[in-house]
């Protein structure tokens, strides 16, 4: 898919008040036009009403990557999360690409990123505080995460709510793996900075 060649994203989240969905686009630096675009269109009544509570960060969640004229690219979902939260990542023929398990004990949050048949990819670390994350395989960063923009669309990006990730060239056209990536940033911001 060619909107997964990029190696860089620039993710906004839609503010709003009393807003209990989680909605993102995805921008391309070099133009600014929207490439994709993540909702979250199934809520549930309980879970909107939880989203306002002390709970919000154990809620489900079903968010859907997709091209702006609709065509879907990935799936995430994650049921009720009393502890740890388990991800599952699914392409567009809902076939399971790949889980997130969150660690134990982390600090700043930690995701292993493992593919269809449990195999580690890569790992996501983080710390909250500078809001800063890395995916990282054998010490070798693949990709980063953060709100630090000093490109192209730096004024087009001013709230706190924007993202920047920057995917490495070693990435090559591994689509699996990007779209693993992609999904894991809509996570950072629903399952460790909602907490």
């Amino acid at each position: 898919m060619e909107v997964l060649k990029n190696n860089v994203f620039l993710i906004k989240e839609h503010l709003g008040i009393l807003k209990a969905a989680n909605n993102y686009d995805v921008h391309d630096p070099r133009t600014g036009q929207i490439i994709m675009e993540c909702r979250e269109p199934s809520l549930g009544f309980f879970t909107k009403l939880l989203r306002f509570t002390d709970y919000k960060s154990m809620t489900p969640f079903d968010v859907q990557i997709r091209l702006p004229d609709g065509t879907p690219i990935v799936r995430i979902k994650r049921g009720i999360s009393i502890f740890l939260s388990k991800v599952e990542v699914t392409d567009a023929d809902n076939r399971l690409i790949g889980t997130f398990k969150q660690k134990l004990f982390s600090i700043g949050g930690k995701f292993d990123l493992v593919d269809a048949n449990d195999q580690l990819m890569c790992q996501l670390k983080g710390n909250l505080i500078g809001w800063n994350f890395r995916f990282i395989k054998d010490d070798i960063e693949l990709a980063n995460v953060s709100k630090k923009w000093a490109g192209i669309g730096k004024e087009f990006f001013t709230s706190a709510d924007n993202y920047v990730l920057e995917v490495a060239d070693q990435v090559g056209q591994e689509f699996e793996l990007r779209k693993l990536i992609l999904a894991a940033v809509m996570c950072i911001d629903m399952v460790l900075k909602e907490k």
